[in-house]
C-alpha cells in the first residue's frame, strides 16, 4: 500500500497478479490496463482515468478518499509471485497471535531493538512486501529501493495497517495476516483485489517521527527531529536557553537565534507556541512546530532577531524549529515567591541538609542596587554554621537546606524572610529584596534517632534541650518550642532503654514538655500549651509547675472553672507559692467580671421578654 496511482499489465494465460506501487500523483489515480496476446507481441493500453472515492466496508473501516491514495502496478506473472513464497517460507520463532478483538494476527520475524512502539499522530519509515492470501502479490518497497511513510492513526492507510504498525519496535519485523474488515471490506478493490479478501504482509519498523498535538485543538503540532536527553522538562518557573528560527505563512525567515536566547518560560518569548512546547522537551531535543491561530501570533516587543528585517506587527508565525539547549531550575522554596532559587550549577547526588545539619558554604549578598552587601565565606575556608541555629537569614537558610552538594544558585530573597539572623555583617533592615549567590560546599547531616544507639538519644537529647533554653531566654519562642519538640523526639521510644537510662529519659521528656508548654503560652497557642501540661501531668500528677501553667491556658480560653480546679490542686500541694496565689487572685476578679456579663446578659433577655 502507497501512494496514488494505479498500472496493471494482464497475461491472458496466467492469473497471478503483481501489484506496483507509485509515488506519484496526488488527487486522483489514473490506471492504465493492459492486455496482451500470447501469439502477438503487442500491448494495448487504455486509461481507466477515474477519481477514487472513499471506499468504505459496512463497518466503514477502509481509508480512502482525498488523505492519501493507495496506488498500484499490476503485472500478471506466469510463474507463483517470488514474494509470495518468500513468505510462505520466512522461518519464525515466534508464532501468530491475534491483536486486538478484530481477527488481525501477527508474527514476530525479528525482534526491535527498543522498548518504545510509535503512538498515533507520528509519521513513521517502513520497508513492506505483501499479497492477497492465496491471490496477487502486492508492490514490495525492497524491490523499489524507497521506503514508505505515512503518519499513523490518520485514515492514511487501511486499518489493520495502522493497528498492527502501532505494535512495532524500532527495528522490528514481523507478518500480519489483516482479515477484510480491516482491509477492502465486502466489496475489495478490484481487479486487483476480490471482495472478502485476507491480506498479508510483512513490513520492517525503521523509524518514525514523533508528532504531538500540544494544545488539544490542532493548534501546536510538533514533530520530534532529535530526541533529548534524560528524562526531565521544564517547569513553568524555569529559565531555558533556545535556538529557533521561526518563519512566516509565506516560508520567509523572520527571526533566529543561532547563538541563543535565555527566557523565562511563565514570561514567553517570540510567541505563545515557544513556552508551551519547550515545557514538552529534554535537553537537546530538536523539534519543528507547526503553528496555527493566536498561537504564532509574533510578540515584537521582546523579540532579538539576528536578520536585519523583523516579522511585521501582528504577524503568524506558522514554522518554528526550536532547539532546547538547557535550562535552569527555578524553585519557589516557600510557596509564596517570597524566596525564589535559581539552580546556576547542579548538585551533586540526592541528599540536602537538615536541621543540625553542619554546613560549608561560600556566599555573596547583594542589593537592588547591585551593591555588596555582605560576603562569607572562601574556596580556602568556606563559611560554616549548623542550620536551624539563626547563623544566617531565615531566608537563605531556607534555600540552603534545598541545595545539593556542590551546587551553585542565585537566591532572591524578600524582606519578610531577612529576620532570624544573629551573625550577620552587612546592614539588611533597609532592603526590600536581598541577591544571594551561594555554593554549597558540602555538609554533614545530623545523624538520625533511629540509627543512634540509647546513650547518643539521651545525649542528643540534652543538646537540643540546652539550646532551646537559650532561645527561650533570648526571647525566641518560637525557634525554642521547636527545639524542644526536636528533643523529645529522640526519647519517643524509650522500650530499649535500661532502667537508669529510662529514668533519664522520663526526666527530660517532663522537662522539656514544660518548657515548650511556657514557649506556646508565649505564642498564644494555649490549646496546645494546655496539651503539653496535660502529659506531664500524666507522668508526674503532683508537678506544681504544670498545674500552674494549664491553669494560665484554661484562664485564656475562658474555661475558668477547669483553671480554678488546677490552681485549687496546686495550693493543696504548695500552700505558700506566691506565684500561684496570684494567679488565684486574678483568677477570681476573671470569675467576677464574667458574672457581671452574665448578669447582664440574662437582664436584657427578661427585659425583652417583659
Amino acid at each position: 500500500m502507497a501512494p496514488q496511482r494505479w498500472c496493471m499489465s494482464w497475461y491472458p494465460d496466467d492469473h497471478n497478479v503483481k501489484i506496483m506501487h507509485s509515488r506519484r500523483g496526488k488527487s486522483c489515480a489514473a490506471a492504465a490496463l493492459s492486455l496482451c496476446n500470447a501469439s502477438q507481441d503487442a500491448s494495448l493500453e487504455k486509461p481507466l482515468n477515474r477519481k477514487l472515492q472513499r471506499r468504505e466496508t459496512n463497518n466503514g473501516l477502509s481509508c480512502f478518499g482525498n488523505l492519501k491514495f493507495f496506488s498500484f502496478s499490476i503485472s500478471v506473472m506466469p510463474m507463483a509471485n517470488s514474494h509470495q513464497n518468500q513468505l510462505k517460507t520466512e522461518d519464525s520463532e515466534f508464532p501468530f497471535k491475534e491483536i486486538g478483538n478484530e481477527g488481525l494476527t501477527k508474527r514476530i520475524l525479528r525482534k526491535g531493538v527498543t522498548w518504545q512502539t510509535p503512538l498515533s499522530g507520528d509519521e513513521v519509515e517502513v520497508h513492506f512486501r505483501g499479497h492477497v492470501e492465496n491471490g496477487a502479490s502486492l508492490e514490495s518497497s525492497y524491490d523499489k529501493g524507497s521506503t514508505f511513510r505515512f503518519k499513523l492513526g490518520q485514515c492514511e492507510v487501511i486499518k489493520g495497517w495502522d493497528e498492527g504498525v502501532a505494535t512495532m519496535k524500532k527495528g522490528e519485523r514481523a507478518i500480519f495476516k489483516i482479515p477484510p474488515n480491516l482491509a477492502y471490506g465486502e466489496e475489495g478493490s478490484p481487479p486487483l483485489i476480490p471482495p472478502n479478501a485476507t491480506l498479508i504482509y510483512d513490513i520492517e519498523m525503521l523509524t518514525w517521527s514523533t508528532i504531538r498535538d500540544l494544545t488539544g485543538d490542532g493548534g501546536i503540532m510538533k514533530k520530534l527531529t532529535r530526541e533529548g536527553e534524560g528524562w526531565a522538562t521544564p517547569r513553568e518557573a524555569d529559565e531555558v536557553l533556545v535556538k529557533y528560527e521561526a518563519r512566516l505563512e509565506n516560508g520567509m525567515l523572520v527571526s533566529k537565534s543561532d547563538q541563543g536566547v535565555e527566557f523565562n518560560v511563565s514570561d514567553g518569548y517570540l510567541c505563545p507556541a515557544m513556552s508551551i512546547a519547550v515545557k514538552t522537551m529534554r535537553k537537546g531535543e530538536v523539534a519543528d512546530l507547526a503553528v496555527r491561530l493566536f498561537y504564532g501570533h509574533s510578540q515584537n516587543s521582546n523579540m532579538i532577531t539576528e536578520l536585519d528585517g523583523v516579522p511585521p506587527p501582528d504577524s503568524n508565525l506558522t514554522s518554528i524549529k526550536l532547539e532546547l539547549v538547557s535550562w535552569k531550575i527555578v524553585t519557589d522554596v516557600t510557596g509564596d515567591k517570597k524566596i525564589m532559587k535559581k539552580i546556576k550549577k547542579v548538585g551533586e547526588g540526592f541528599d540536602r541538609p537538615n536541621e543540625g545539619s553542619q554546613v560549608k558554604v561560600i556566599y555573596l549578598c547583594k542589593g537592588e542596587d547591585d551593591t555588596i552587601i555582605e560576603r562569607k565565606g572562601s574556596e580556602e575556608e568556606p563559611f560554616e554554621f549548623t542550620t536551624q541555629e539563626e547563623q544566617v537569614p531565615e531566608g537563605l537558610e531556607r534555600a540552603i537546606m534545598t541545595m545539593k552538594k556542590a551546587e551553585q544558585a542565585l537566591v532572591t530573597v524578600d524582606a519578610e524572610y531577612l529576620c532570624g539572623c544573629n551573625n550577620s555583617q552587612g546592614n539588611t533592615e533597609n532592603h526590600k529584596v536581598l541577591y544571594y549567590e551561594v555554593e554549597l560546599v558540602d555538609f554533614v547531616k545530623e545523624k538520625p534517632f533511629w540509627k543512634m544507639d540509647t546513650q547518643e538519644k539521651i545525649e542528643a537529647c540534652e543538646r537540643k534541650k540546652y539550646d532551646g533554653n537559650l532561645l527561650f531566654k533570648a526571647e525566641n519562642f518560637m525557634h525554642a518550642s521547636k527545639k524542644y519538640e526536636k528533643a523529645v523526639k529522640y526519647i519517643e521510644f524509650d522500650h530499649s532503654f535500661s532502667e537508669d537510662e529510662k529514668h533519664r529519659s522520663n526526666t527530660l521528656r517532663l522537662s522539656c514538655n514544660l518548657n515548650n508548654a511556657a514557649c506556646k503560652l508565649k505564642l498564644g497557642e494555649y490549646i496546645e500549651a494546655s496539651r503539653l501540661c496535660t502529659k506531664v501531668l500524666e507522668q508526674d500528677p503532683l508537678n506544681i509547675k504544670a498545674l500552674y501553667r494549664r491553669s494560665q491556658a484554661y484562664v485564656k480560653t475562658s474555661d475558668l472553672e477547669k483553671a480554678e480546679a488546677d490552681i485549687k490542686r496546686a495550693l493543696t500541694i504548695d500552700p505558700n507559692n506566691r506565684d500561684i496565689k496570684l494567679e488565684y487572685k486574678e483568677l477570681k476578679l476573671k470569675q467576677k467580671e464574667y458574672s457581671r456579663y452574665e448578669a447582664g446578659i440574662f437582664s436584657t433577655m427578661v427585659s425583652r421578654m417583659s
